[in-house]
């Protein structure tokens, strides 16, 4: 590890801020009446926060139905994340996209998606595009126990590794894919087990232990840009609440495990082994907390006063003119 004191204070930003916005942002969302497909990545703060901080603004990352986090720790505005899902025109998908549809190409964020594993083809082809232009560019593709046993993904590491493309496979194992647990639905021990059938390197880390999740991705990016290939990452961590706020997770599993995950909460831990070490105090952790919850009473004013999208625009961006944009171009469309 080799983050310095700056470094280790961005670390807890990203993730107090991850936490204030799923604590705040979803639960303002329902008293709103906006959709309810919402789902929390609280707990697992530490996956994006320390596999982002090894990124720079022009890598890129795909992600999924449960990306609050993996925006926020690759850059993305939380003021505009909370106009979209307010349904304002303000968000970075004009409020039309919303919770499962937010992307900011300005910060290589391919977008959270709905659909389960449909973003990793997408960070492939980022890959692709990134070794064929030579640009250095890395790919993440996020993706959770569920979608390990989905078949795109499976094909893209094929190809990913047949191209050593530099693509980082990076699944979140939270145990359960909806109310499926990971061993039920999983056919080896560890999703990273996978890694050996596709000849790419495969890492099991603590993905409550934001170092260890740091670490990782620190290998497998310096892997990808040496032009060595991709690497499969399976980070073990916990959602604190249910699939979504429709779910309670207790009728699938014990207050006795959720309490075990909690004491391993991914802030708590960060704050006692920094403060022990005598890098940080207590005070600036707490400070750093304030100012995410300032943020986030601004988000919700922010997005409060935005407007809603007009009605005209409900066909915009929805599809492409390949001959007028072609045309724009100099493309000859009668061949």
């Amino acid at each position: 590890m080799d983050l310095d004191r700056n470094g280790l204070l961005s670390l807890y930003k990203t993730m107090t801020t991850i936490r204030h916005f799923e604590e705040r942002g979803i639960p303002e969302t329902g008293q709103r009446g906006m959709s309810a497909s919402v789902h929390s990545s609280a707990g697992q703060e530490a996956v994006p926060t320390g596999m982002c901080a090894n990124l720079s603004n022009e890598d890129y990352i795909g992600s999924t139905h449960r990306g609050h986090g993996h925006c926020i720790a690759k850059g993305v505005d939380p003021k505009l994340m909370m106009a979209e899902l307010f349904g304002r025109a303000t968000g970075p998908n004009k409020g039309k996209g919303g919770s499962m549809h937010i992307s900011d190409m300005s910060k290589g964020m391919l977008g959270t998606n709905g659909v389960v594993g449909a973003s990793i083809p997408l960070a492939v082809g980022a890959a692709l595009t990134s070794k064929v232009k030579k640009s250095g560019r890395v790919a993440v593709a996020f993706f959770g126990d569920g979608a390990s046993s989905q078949g795109v993904l499976h094909e893209s590491m094929n190809l990913a590794s047949i191209w050593k493309l530099p693509v980082i496979f990076l699944c979140e194992n939270n145990g359960y894919a909806m109310s499926t647990p990971s061993e039920y639905g999983v056919s080896t021990t560890h999703v990273s087990d996978r890694a050996q059938g596709y000849d790419m390197p495969g890492m099991l880390v603590d993905g409550m232990d934001v170092f260890a999740v740091y670490d990782a991705g620190a290998q497998a990016v310096a892997r990808a840009r040496a032009g060595e290939g991709p690497t499969l990452i399976e980070a073990q961590t916990y959602r604190y609440y249910g699939h979504t706020v429709f779910d309670n997770p207790l009728t699938y599993r014990s207050q006795s495990e959720e309490d075990h995950w909690r004491a391993r909460d991914p802030l708590v831990q960060f704050r006692n082994t920094v403060v022990a070490q005598g890098d940080i105090t207590v005070s600036e952790l707490d400070q750093l907390d304030a100012e995410a919850e300032v943020l986030m009473e601004e988000a919700v004013k922010f997005a409060d006063e935005s407007p809603l999208p007009e009605p005209v625009e409900l066909y915009d961006d929805v599809y492409v003119n390949y001959p007028k944009d072609m045309m724009k171009r100099g493309v000859n469309m009668s061949v």
